[in-house]
């Protein structure tokens, strides 16, 4: 078949060094599919890049066509089929959360616009690069001729992270587990639901409150667990998440290319348009989805109880703000 054009960016960096080989070898696409992988990165880190190449090189893949290492957009977004923005400005000690948006609302301007004049019109494009909803939606608004659903943000990780707590707590494994649910923002306000969420227990579907039994934990230390989770691994690690990042990525793409399992949805940060739960209009916003034939759907009806309700409002407000102070940089960068 003919190779698809995937590009990655921030390609140096240790998430894209984790995430390359699994695309690479087929993990993503199928083991058919044969791929071009772009490399993009800054001009500093080209050496870094070269020598990630000649590993790829050395893994001697057999679907990977070619690798094309680049600093230059024009190159890095040509004809893209998908597009995984991983690079961001990394937020420094001492930094606001202001300072850290107003650096890559430049950088998401940019390669959103860059997806808008290079880029096929179907590209899909998942942003993984933090403060990552609000990246998400300035790259959208930076390329008005690509969909707005072609659009969307990792969540994945928050949702698998949900998934594996619940497992450990009951001592299966985490495919016992379906139907957690992240809402809002990749950031400590999201919301990890487990309302919905299903655990198959002994061959038996149950609800994860009822299979727990312990509501305090799933309304305390659960959440906490879940939204703290990153920090943790940075205090242990020096480094955040690379592995777990690479990995809930790998599982994102594979969603929207082939579509989700029979009765099961997936998180993602999607566009809030026609939202039935109250998500304010024009937010990128992590919502349940299931996906088929490459486009999503929201899982619709599932009903709000007033503990949801209040966390899922909290972090709607929170990026609420992110996208007035982005907007703001915007008209201005």
């Amino acid at each position: 078949g003919e190779p698809i054009r995937v590009l990655v960016t921030g390609a140096a960096g240790q998430i894209a060094y984790s995430l390359l080989y699994s695309i690479a070898k087929g993990d993503v696409f199928g083991k058919e599919q044969p791929l071009v992988l772009v490399l993009l990165d800054i001009t500093p880190m080209m050496t870094v890049l070269e020598g990630v190449v000649m590993e790829l090189q050395d893994c001697a893949l057999p679907l990977l066509r070619e690798v094309i290492p680049t600093d230059k957009e024009e190159v890095a977004f040509k004809d893209l089929d998908i597009a995984i923005l991983v690079g961001s400005m990394p937020r420094r000690e001492g930094m606001e959360r202001k300072d850290l948006l107003k650096a890559n609302v430049k950088i998401f301007k940019s390669q959103g616009a860059a997806l808008d004049k290079y880029a096929k019109k179907t590209v899909k494009v998942v942003v993984v690069g933090n403060p990552a909803n609000t990246n998400c939606l300035i790259a959208s608004k930076s390329a008005p001729s690509i969909p707005k659903e072609n659009f969307s943000c990792l969540t994945r990780l928050d949702h698998n992270r949900a998934k594996s707590q619940i497992a450990l707590k009951l001592g299966v494994t985490a495919n016992d587990v379906k139907n957690v649910i992240i809402w809002g923002n990749h950031s400590s306000t999201q919301y990890p639901d487990v309302n919905h969420a299903k655990v198959n227990l002994k061959g038996k579907e149950v609800g994860v409150y009822e299979a727990i039994k312990d509501d305090s934990w799933l309304k305390g230390d659960f959440i906490l667990t879940v939204q703290q989770r990153g920090a943790a691994v940075i205090k242990a690690r020096k480094l955040s998440s690379a592995m777990s990042a690479a990995k809930a990525i790998c599982d994102h793409v594979r969603d929207i290319w082939f579509g989700t399992p029979a009765g099961e949805f997936v998180s993602m940060g999607v566009i809030s348009d026609g939202n039935s739960y109250g998500v304010p209009e024009d937010l990128l916003y992590s919502f349940p989805v299931v996906i088929k034939d490459k486009t999503w759907k929201f899982v619709e009806g599932l009903p709000i109880n007033d503990f949801s309700r209040e966390k899922m409002d909290l972090t709607a407000k929170e990026l609420t703000e992110e996208k007035e102070t982005a907007v703001e940089f915007l008209s201005s960068a």
